[in-house]
């Protein structure tokens, strides 16, 4: 049995007489414990008829109570002589005697005449110090802990929780489940504010040195994973994923301890890229970053050695990825390059100027829309859910799939946000696997969906099929369906079975939920294998790194994307000025009038300056945002310079002529033009 509790709650309430000897065997049961997971379910209870001899524990059948004279303060005297003498022999045989036997356990707990017993003191003792161990954990504002000085005390507590069993991390982790949100991210805050304090600790003369508790970190970090776990099996999560990120670590160069991490993978050596929930998406795209910049400049070494020793002319451009397109066949010429992974440096044929970064990012923006119009057949638009999906047609080549999946690797490479909209789901099958396999022919992108996921991409077919799972009548009967499913591709329905035979298969109350699952399988993986398959080569192809394993779906969107929290007060502090200065009066109406923006003015004013309304994973200090002077007629609309992140103003009069204009430009300006 895995423990003593599951052996217990296993017994009957019942007696069997033993008449040779006098003995029985008294059966009880005790309140059972909570399962590790919610859905495991007792099936069935063993009898102790079937128990093998050795399990099986006889006790008189008259109430024996052990013999242990000794109080605990006897037992006090002989730990402190033992102290004394550095003799513990008796203390340990003590320990030993009494609890390995069931007998003197159970005799512990037993009426008035052993409540001086030493056994019952010691575990009474153990009750009340983990009870409050327990309670010293939960409580944040515990004053003993809120000082660095008693820091050594908490470190012990943590080393403790770290230490326990597999078994005991299951409860511990479903304990914490059932925290309110209060006290639970109080838990989580504290045990950041200890990680960080100990790495920059304020006073170090009040901790004690590294070398001699290097072991404080892990510990608590391992106890921060069992919290992350409770928060990720809840549903919807207790906190926010983002507020297990320790900012502090921001600071930290991660090269060398994602390389022991590399090196040594999930084994006894501590590393924080063990638990990447800890690392922030700065940390990963910075290590995602510098793993793909080595791997680039170890192969443009070999290059060069290669063309020295061929006695061939060296050309320093090969460490950037010079791409030469024609505005008119620009997903052509974009198709034609093969190396991806390197610095982009882009030039329109027949167009003179250096890319600084502006030629880049049109590039990207260019090439983004032009793939993504609906004209183009690659994707459709879901105007419910407003979002992106693959088209489901046939064809021979699917490169133009390859490509946008380069695009998106070349945007986390280059430090570009890219203004697309694609469903949660598609960044989790980007991560099935997250390392590209070896062998080729292994499937990819084959990510187990839901219900849920379907619903943010079709919502109204997600509904559909959540109504047939809770339809209380006949289903059979009154859907009248079967296990195939019906496609539009190219103006032609086509029909495809969900399983074989599936057109000769009803849809029953007792099959609806394999036919649902079926369904989104068919819909979110199988229907658009191939177009995906390119799709994650592709996007792989230049993330190619280990490091995308510290990822979760959501920070591969945000490193795509951009993040969806706009903070313009932030804005304001890092902006630049050209022409203009922040006291200048057409500024200052400026924020007067932004500030206050409902958040959808908000996100368009910076879609309208930088072509999308995400901000970058650095937040607002990597967006270079810059408002310029143009010295036009006040009747004329602000201009802005997607490429360069530059709003241009006139010089208006008034706060309100400067909303009035601010608010039309915004509100009707779409890619490169007013529409």
């Amino acid at each position: 049995f895995p423990s003593y509790g599951s052996f217990i709650s296993t017994l009957n309430h019942k007696r069997e007489s033993a008449a040779a000897n006098s003995f029985c065997v008294r059966l009880f049961s005790v309140r059972e414990l909570p399962p590790i997971c919610p859905d495991v379910r007792q099936k069935h209870r063993i009898s102790i008829d079937v128990l093998p001899p050795e399990v099986k524990a006889r006790f008189f059948s008259e109430h024996i109570i052990p013999i242990r004279t000794k109080t605990a303060k006897e037992f006090q005297d002989d730990v402190e002589r033992a102290t004394i003498s550095g003799d513990w022999k008796q203390v340990h045989d003590f320990y030993l005697t009494t609890f390995d036997s069931f007998l003197e356990l159970n005799g512990a707990f037993k009426p008035a005449d052993t409540q001086k017993s030493v056994l019952k003191g010691i575990i009474n003792s153990l009750l009340r110090e983990w009870k409050g161990l327990l309670k010293c954990l939960s409580v944040s504002q515990n004053p003993q802990y809120t000082s660095p000085a008693t820091y050594v005390i908490y470190a012990h507590l943590l080393r403790q929780i770290a230490a326990l069993a597999e078994t005991d991390h299951h409860f511990l982790m479903h304990w914490f489940k059932k925290l309110p949100q209060k006290r639970f991210k109080q838990l989580v805050e504290r045990l950041q504010l200890f990680i960080t304090t100990r790495l920059f600790p304020a006073k170090p003369e009040e901790l004690p040195p590294m070398a001699k508790c290097s072991w404080w970190i892990p510990s608590a970090t391992k106890v921060l994973s069992l919290l992350n776990a409770a928060n990720t099996i809840s549903s919807p999560p207790i906190i926010p994923f983002t507020d297990f990120y320790n900012l502090t670590l921001d600071h930290i160069d991660f090269m060398e301890d994602y390389h022991t991490w590399q090196a040594h993978g999930n084994s006894n050596r501590f590393t924080f890229c063990q638990f990447p929930f800890i690392l922030s998406t700065v940390v990963k795209k910075a290590i995602i970053q510098r793993d793909s910049e080595q791997q680039m400049i170890s192969m443009a070494r070999q290059t060069l050695v290669d063309k020295v020793s061929r006695r061939q002319r060296v050309d320093m451009s090969l460490l950037f990825l010079n791409i030469k397109v024609r505005r008119l066949q620009l997903v052509s010429d974009s198709l034609d390059e093969q190396t991806l992974k390197k610095k982009l440096k882009v030039t329109f044929v027949g167009e003179a100027g250096l890319d600084m970064g502006g030629l880049t990012k049109e590039w990207f923006l260019l090439l983004i829309r032009q793939i993504f119009h609906t004209d183009y057949g690659m994707f459709t638009y879901v105007k419910e859910s407003q979002c992106h999906w693959f088209s489901s047609w046939k064809c021979d080549n699917y490169s133009e799939f390859r490509l946008v999946g380069a695009l998106m690797g070349l945007a986390v490479y280059n430090s570009i946000t890219l203004d697309i909209r694609f469903p949660p789901c598609v960044y989790k099958k980007l991560l099935t696997p997250p390392i590209v396999p070896c062998d080729l022919d292994t499937t990819v992108g084959m990510a187990t969906l839901t219900l849920d996921d379907l619903q943010q991409i079709m919502p109204d077919l997600a509904h559909g099929l959540g109504e047939l799972l809770s339809y209380e009548g006949n289903v059979e009967e009154d859907f009248y369906t079967t296990f195939q499913v019906f496609q539009e591709e190219l103006g032609v329905i086509k029909s495809y079975n969900l399983k074989p035979g599936g057109d000769k298969i009803p849809v029953t109350n007792l099959n609806r939920k394999e036919y649902v699952q079926l369904y989104i399988d068919f819909l979110l993986n199988k229907s658009i294998y191939r177009q995906f398959a390119a799709f994650y080569h592709g996007f792989h192809s230049v993330c190619a790194s280990n490091a995308l394993m510290l990822l979760r779906p959501e920070e591969v969107e945000i490193l795509v994307c951009g993040s969806p929290n706009l903070d313009m007060g932030s804005l304001q502090r890092v902006v630049q000025y050209e022409g203009y200065s922040k006291t200048d009066p057409t500024i200052r109406a400026f924020w007067d009038v932004v500030l206050p923006f409902p958040l959808e003015l908000q996100k368009k004013l910076l879609h309208f300056t930088t072509g999308s309304d995400r901000v970058p994973v650095g937040g607002m200090a990597d967006l270079n945002f810059k408002i310029s002077k143009i010295d036009v007629s006040t009747d004329w609309l602000p201009v802005s310079h997607t490429c360069f992140n530059q709003i241009c103003l006139p010089p208006y009069k008034s706060k309100k002529e400067l909303r009035q204009k601010l608010t039309i430009a915004i509100s009707n300006a779409e890619g490169f033009g007013l529409e």
